[in-house]
């Protein structure tokens, strides 16, 4: 199974419609002002981490955060939805609608998301991008599940196996960007295939099984 993560991997510069989104609910789930102000380093992060960070930074008590965070779930999946352009293919990274069909056609490999995206903002991005088709539903990992990233491939590999049988790590890989990409894969004792795509280098991922510079050399690295 291969767990791919959204931005920097599967699209790129595809997220101003999204912090947009984050930053609307923010203003009306907890009328923080200037969520704009605040300075958070967003990638790799789960929407949830990045709404708490903002929040925190914007004086707002812990409690009133756990308290009104299924409101911001909610808020931010409406914020998005009104804002994403009909038509997101031009943000799909090169090479990446040929890989997934190349994989798609291979017997025994599924594709599936481990993503920090709320999960409607996920399937809506994806589908506006022409590529939602690859990744069933009702499989993967998302922002929606845990705010934490390192909790996602668990998460992940439970939806896609049997009743009290996970699916299993030694076939699972996880395919991302960022430092936090590797790290949640660690902490599932997983593999992890990194890109160049998002805004580390490859010295930054150096930690990961591989390194690529592009979807195109993905292909060789995925003979799971």
């Amino acid at each position: 199974m291969l767990l791919f993560d959204i931005d920097g991997t599967l699209m790129l510069r595809a997220s101003d419609d999204h912090r947009d989104a984050v930053h609307a609910a923010l203003r009306r789930v907890w009328h923080v002002r200037r969520p704009e102000a605040a300075r958070v380093e967003a990638a790799g992060r789960t929407d949830l981490q990045i709404a708490r960070a903002i929040l925190l930074q914007s004086g707002v008590a812990a409690d009133r955060i756990d308290e009104r965070m299924p409101d911001f779930k909610r808020a931010a999946a409406e914020e998005y939805a009104v804002r994403c352009r009909d038509d997101l293919t031009s943000f799909v990274a090169p090479g990446v609608p040929e890989l997934l069909r190349a994989l798609a056609e291979r017997p025994g490999v599924r594709l599936s998301l481990v993503t920090g995206n709320l999960e409607p903002i996920a399937r809506l991005k994806l589908a506006r991008g022409g590529i939602g088709g690859f990744f069933e539903r009702g499989q993967g990992g998302f922002g929606s599940d845990h705010e934490d990233r390192t909790e996602l491939p668990a998460i992940a590999r439970a939806r896609a196996g049997r009743p009290g049988a996970a699916y299993p790590q030694e076939r699972t890989v996880v395919i991302g960007d960022t430092p936090l990409d590797i790290a949640c894969a660690r902490a599932d004792g997983v593999r992890c295939l990194a890109v160049t795509t998002g805004p580390y280098g490859a010295e930054a991922l150096r930690a990961a099984d591989g390194v690529v510079a592009s979807a195109r050399e993905l292909l060789p690295l995925l003979s799971v």
